[in-house]
């Protein structure tokens, strides 16, 4: 046992001791990609925590530093890996993710265990969102068997991300304009992504831009109705993220090339039972 543990020492100091031009030798650590990504989601998850909770509302400039320091770290963990610009495109939703968890986070109620479970699901997503962003990044180089598993991961935290960030949006209660203006200058980056994560293109050709720029015009569409709506914003956002579940994942199995006449209905129901829960929940007494 103990000539067994002086060997895995050994074997330790020389992984990580490292020797200079000069002579000298230090003792590093080299983290692999996956630590890289639980020390980065650890960190950003403490941040959120004691920040939020230690100086409770702090208007947008603690969501703002969460998403800057996501994207850092997020670049910290992949940057060997990043082959063009395309790949790039990973880095939309890890931004867009941590903003609207920290925006949200103003709005969840002061309690200890509350603001721990929110903690640990923005944790969890966003880890599980790194590792969909890195089989992005390497599915844009070649054919892997986890791509459509980090397809589906991914977009479902993007539906939670969008959901988060249009309640906030309604819950300003601001005018017509600038509704609009912050529904359109999130919707379309995240549909953006999301498109791309259907074609992972080496170069992004007009065609993307172009019907991810449509589809956000279908989202500014119905939230300009929406605005004047009776409704709460919860039941808003429910119904916008229905429909945003609706027309980018019909465009989702278009890509794909399985539009067939089943998969159409299941999107038709989804958005038809989103509709019935804003009809249901409208206080139209009022």
């Amino acid at each position: 046992m103990k000539a067994t543990s002086k060997k895995n020492t050994f074997q330790f100091l020389k992984k990580h001791i490292h020797t200079s031009k000069t002579g000298k030798k230090a003792l590093i650590f080299v983290f692999d990609k996956r630590q890289k990504f639980v020390i980065s989601v650890g960190l950003l998850a403490i941040g959120l925590f004691l920040a939020e909770f230690q100086f409770g509302r702090s208007g947008i400039i603690i969501p703002l530093f969460l998403a800057l320091f996501t994207n850092i770290l997020f670049y910290w963990a992949v940057k060997d890996d990043l082959q063009d610009q395309s790949s790039y495109s990973v880095f939309i939703m890890p931004t867009f993710y941590s903003l609207a968890f920290g925006l949200f986070y103003s709005l969840v109620p002061a309690n200890l265990l509350v603001r721990a479970f929110v903690t640990g699901l923005y944790a969890f997503g966003l880890y599980s969102l790194f590792l969909s962003q890195n089989i992005f990044i390497v599915g844009a180089i070649r054919t892997i068997a986890l791509l459509s598993g980090a397809r589906i991961v991914s977009f479902v935290i993007t539906l939670l991300a969008f959901f988060f960030l249009t309640n906030i949006t309604f819950t300003l209660h601001l005018g017509m304009v600038p509704t609009l203006l912050i529904m359109f200058l999130f919707s379309y980056p995240i549909i953006f992504q999301s498109l791309w994560t259907y074609t992972l293109q080496e170069k992004v050709n007009k065609t993307l831009f172009l019907w991810s720029f449509a589809l956000t015009l279908c989202i500014i569409e119905a939230a300009a109705v929406l605005w004047f709506w009776p409704s709460s914003p919860t039941v808003i956002a429910l119904f916008l993220a229905g429909f945003f579940y609706t027309i980018v994942g019909l465009s989702h199995v278009w890509l794909e090339r399985r539009l067939f006449r089943g998969v159409l209905w299941e999107y038709v129901w989804v958005g038809a039972a989103v509709f019935f829960v804003l009809l249901l929940f409208t206080p139209w007494g009022k």
